[in-house]
């Protein structure tokens, strides 16, 4: 197992850095200047050309890219142009906040997608059927910031249940967990709506497809109850597609945090890159597609290990 993540780790490598070349091409290339942004509309064209010499953006794009690639290998993602601080430092500490909506959403979105998708496949073509793939439906062609807005105005404006955005009361010295707890539902919430749409179809096609297999109806010509046969057989093998799901989605999911972020006005690693691509804030945006390639690598090799885990006659060499 270790030679082959390692193999893999290595495989890797040219794709991180396709992906950092790519971006790094598209990031310069988008319109707008760092130092008309960071002087203001009045600057002058010598204060700009100042700026751009002190930040090395006069010098030419592959220049600019080694030396970035350079201090990267060393562990140095540079400094923020704008916050004055490195961009290592805002990412540790904006992830813990990331992290905890993206990982309490995933494992509630885990669990309602299983049972629903099992319930469904097992009760296929049934009223209930139709009605949940009905919701499913609607809920997975919403766009994200539209889903957002819709719960802040049904249950922040009009319900008036929880907080409308960030991540405290302002008005509160200590405001304790209880206010974290209800300032991130409606995040949350919105996240797990937006995946347990996509993934519970998933789940049901798979179950599907286990249930019609010979070992399900040995298990059923065994005289095994229908919940043993759903859970011991016909669900560890509905899983593995999840199990891929759950790896390649893992970019997805901080890619939709940064929009739920953003309208929420959570303060977490979507809401720092966003208001660094408008301010054309390069490192910290490129930070942020180190971030999002690192998640892309670990997800596709934690998949290839909870395979493993999910079914025994998986060996890897």
């Amino acid at each position: 197992m270790s030679q082959y993540l390692l193999r893999r780790l290595l495989e890797s490598v040219p794709t991180f850095l396709g992906i950092t070349i790519v971006s790094f091409i598209i990031i310069h290339l988008v319109p707008g200047n760092v130092a008309q942004v960071f002087l203001g509309p009045k600057a002058t064209p010598f204060l700009i050309a100042q700026v751009n010499h002190e930040l090395g953006l006069d010098k030419p794009l592959p220049v600019q890219y080694v030396i970035w690639l350079w201090q990267l290998l060393h562990g140095n993602l540079g400094n923020s142009y704008f916050q004055n601080e490195s961009v290592w430092q805002l990412i540790l500490t904006n992830v813990p906040r990331t992290l905890a909506i993206v990982g309490i959403s995933v494992v509630i979105a885990d669990a309602v997608a299983i049972v629903m998708g099992v319930y469904q496949a097992y009760r296929r073509n049934s009223v209930l059927d139709h009605v949940l793939t009905s919701i499913a439906y609607f809920f997975y062609s919403m766009p994200g910031f539209w889903l957002s807005i819709v719960m802040i105005v049904v249950f922040s404006v009009d319900l008036n249940l929880f907080p409308s955005g960030g991540i405290s009361n302002p008005l509160i010295a200590n405001p304790g967990l209880g206010s974290w707890v209800a300032h991130i539902t409606l995040p949350v919430f919105t996240l797990v709506l937006w995946n347990v749409a996509g993934w519970s179809r998933y789940m049901r096609a798979a179950t599907t497809e286990a249930l019609i297999q010979d070992y399900v109806r040995t298990a059923r010509a065994k005289g095994l109850g229908e919940f043993v046969v759903l859970v011991r057989h016909a669900l560890r093998n509905s899983l593995l597609p999840m199990i891929t799901l759950f790896g390649f989605s893992l970019p997805a999911l901080f890619s939709g945090a940064l929009v739920v972020e953003v309208v929420f006005n959570y303060p977490g690693l979507g809401l720092l890159f966003y208001n660094a691509a408008i301010q054309r804030d390069y490192p910290v945006v490129l930070g942020g597609v180190v971030v999002i390639g690192t998640l892309t690598v670990l997800g596709n090799l934690l998949a290839d290990v909870l395979y493993g885990v999910a079914d025994p006659r998986i060996q890897y060499r």
